[in-house]
């Protein structure tokens, strides 16, 4: 990337005697994930865009649990989510924003309970924050005319019911929102979600993510947006096997933004 990313970390701020507006939460796919790191590039780049003041754990931000907490190893899981708190708490986090759905929902729902009390905020909700107080202002000519069909992700909309949020921030971009069929409260899981992004699918006739490919493909999409890395993996490996990545991008909800 040519352009210079400012991603200041807490220590940074602490060293300043400072606290950011708010924390980003990177998340593990949005650290190692190659596809997904540019999705965090994409919100980096809108959070310099609006001169918000963020900062980044670093490498003191471990995996939230959440993975372990689903596949059952609910021991794993408190220790990870104990030794995250120590370092959020002792920074004196209030405010958090992340990109991942599964980042969001635990840390939003599940982090409380062990002693980790944050205002958690999915990016797509943040996006939405900055263009309607007017921090954020799109041109709105790069997508005028495309067809997009948002996925909803699992723990952003049916978990924590948020549907609005990443339709409202798609419409900032004059493009024309066509809906699957399947939808808000019934859309389809993308088939990653409760840790089954790191095992093989069971027996069957068809992949679950080929099967929510379909329900997208249907609606004649240009793009296919997600609202999280998990499901842009399974979408996208979803367009492939379809033979259709010619003609239709599978992009996160920032990255259509950044590039607005």
């Amino acid at each position: 990337m040519s352009e210079q990313l400012k991603v200041p970390t807490m220590a940074e701020f602490m060293a300043e005697g400072k606290q950011p507006e708010i924390l980003f939460w990177v998340g593990s796919a949005g650290s190692y994930d190659d596809r997904a790191k540019k999705i965090s590039k994409a919100f980096v780049k809108i959070l310099n865009k609006a001169n918000v003041e963020f900062a980044v754990l670093g490498e003191e931000e471990s995996n939230t649990g959440d993975v372990a907490k689903r596949a059952g190893n609910e021991f794993l899981f408190q220790m990870q989510a104990m030794m995250n708190i120590e370092v959020l708490n002792a920074y004196e986090v209030k405010r958090i924003v992340t990109c991942d759905p599964h980042s969001f929902n635990c840390l939003k729902n599940e982090y409380p309970s062990l002693g980790g009390n944050y205002d958690v905020v999915h990016h797509t909700q943040y996006i939405k924050e900055l263009i309607s107080s007017g921090r954020l202002t799109l041109e709105g000519n790069t997508y005028k005319g495309k067809r997009i069909t948002f996925h909803d992700p699992c723990y952003l909309g049916r978990a924590n019911n948020e549907y609005d949020a990443p339709r409202e921030v798609l419409k900032n971009t004059n493009a024309n929102l066509v809906e699957m069929k399947r939808h808000k409260n019934t859309a389809l899981c993308c088939g990653a979600g409760g840790a089954q992004m790191f095992k093989e699918p069971e027996k069957g006739n068809m992949d679950i993510n080929v099967l929510r490919t379909e329900d997208a493909l249907a609606t004649k999409p240009d793009i296919i947006a997600t609202g999280c890395p998990y499901c842009n993996t399974m979408m996208t490996d979803g367009v492939k096997a379809k033979e259709k990545e010619g003609e239709i991008s599978v992009l996160d909800i920032a990255e259509l933004i950044a590039n607005s």
